[in-house]
């Protein structure tokens, strides 16, 4: 079962995810907030599976809530969602920085939202093609080479690899691009969140994207 906390500040809306994810035979709502600050105490006392998680809340907004709930060791395990209202959302960067693992559309459709948690849940990104190139636009004023600081210990296989994963593929597109089987991509990605320190592949998107290994202009092409 899949322990999700909401965290919103409108009341409303946190009923309609509740609502939504509750019908869901494997996904269940463990709790809610309706502030940054309730919210990091909240998971700290239930450390649910994945976190859904506003943007923008007054006082302790959700980027910091997140940043507070990633420097936890003992939150290791928990995924946070940001929610937001648009895919444009400047903030979606700093929410990267912060630790997010990914990110919903408050319209999204109920089937989606669903998958949105169960696809964080197994330590996958949630990362659109959108906001993927609002990531590389916003290093791209902070390029440098890729052959400098954690991205040297790599080989060159996991560098290939890890520029698929910035491009947004998913594991079996991945595993037909580079003629290997998905249970090895999946070993790949495991050995690169251990070398590189990364909680997850939001983070191995942020770090490629950053070190110069992925230029910019260059995400998502074929």
């Amino acid at each position: 079962m899949i322990r999700v906390v909401l965290v919103d500040d409108q009341d409303l809306m946190r009923a309609g995810l509740a609502a939504l994810l509750e019908r869901a035979d494997d996904i269940t709502v463990a709790g809610e907030a309706g502030d940054g600050a309730a919210a990091y105490e909240l998971v700290l006392a239930e450390r649910p599976d994945v976190v859904l998680m506003d943007i923008r809340m007054p006082g302790v907004d959700g980027i910091e809530a997140t940043r507070r709930i990633v420097a936890d060791e003992r939150l290791r395990d928990v995924r946070v969602i940001m929610l937001t209202t648009f895919d444009t959302d400047e903030h979606i960067f700093d929410a990267i920085r912060a630790g997010a693992a990914g990110f919903v559309i408050k319209t999204t459709r109920p089937e989606e939202l669903r998958a949105a948690v169960r696809t964080v849940a197994a330590g996958e990104a949630l990362l659109s093609p959108s906001v993927t190139k609002r990531v590389m636009a916003a290093v791209a004023g902070t390029y440098r080479p890729a052959d400098s600081g954690l991205i040297a210990q790599l080989t060159e296989r996991e560098r290939e690899l890890l520029a698929e994963i910035a491009a947004g593929r998913p594991n079996d597109e991945i595993a037909g691009r580079l003629f290997i089987s998905p249970a090895t991509v999946r070993t790949y990605v495991s050995r690169l969140l251990t070398k590189l320190g990364a909680r997850d592949r939001a983070q191995l998107v942020h770090i490629a994207y950053e070190s110069g290994l992925v230029p910019p202009g260059r995400a998502g092409q074929a």
